[in-house]
């Protein structure tokens, strides 16, 4: 039952950070459990929790497509600096969310599965539908990219 419920949150705080919007975000949740409600009932249940975040995806690139898009902007990217936890934690989660939602995608759909901490590099795989070598690369340059806004959202301050 824990594990049941640590993956609803899961697929929520997913659906969150693909739109960055509380309201979208509740409304893939909820379209999703309700077909896979439609879908056990006819005795079809889904297979495993990954087809939950592949259904929850396609739904949020479609109501991604409506919504604002982001502006391109062009930043130094670095890896990962050694200041980057202290900066996340002045981070809101909606910044966060608004962050990642503004990735092209396959991109987006890698950051947020990534970000979530909760799937192996195979569950990776399989949900983005990426092969090994563009999945690395996504994450990679959306490590750097991070870095790169969040330098730009909340300056390092040196010790």
């Amino acid at each position: 039952m824990a594990e049941e419920k640590q993956n609803l949150l899961q697929l929520y705080r997913f659906c969150f950070l693909m739109l960055a919007d509380a309201a979208e975000a509740q409304e893939v949740f909820h379209a999703t459990l309700r077909e896979a409600a439609q879908l056990a009932a006819g005795s079809e249940a889904p297979r495993n929790r990954l087809w939950f975040f592949r259904n929850a995806r396609w739904r949020c690139l479609e109501a991604g497509e409506q919504g604002l898009q982001a502006e391109a902007v062009d930043l130094k990217q670095d890896e990962l600096a050694e200041s980057a936890p202290s900066q996340i934690e002045k981070l809101e989660p909606q910044q966060f969310a608004i962050w990642i939602s503004g990735a092209p995608e396959p991109q987006r759909t890698a950051l947020a599965l990534f970000y979530l901490d909760e799937f192996n590099y195979r569950e990776l795989l399989s949900v983005t539908e990426l092969k090994p070598p563009e999945l690395s690369k996504l994450l990679c340059d959306g490590r750097r990219q991070f870095q790169a806004w969040l330098d730009a959202t909340l300056p390092r301050t040196e010790t």
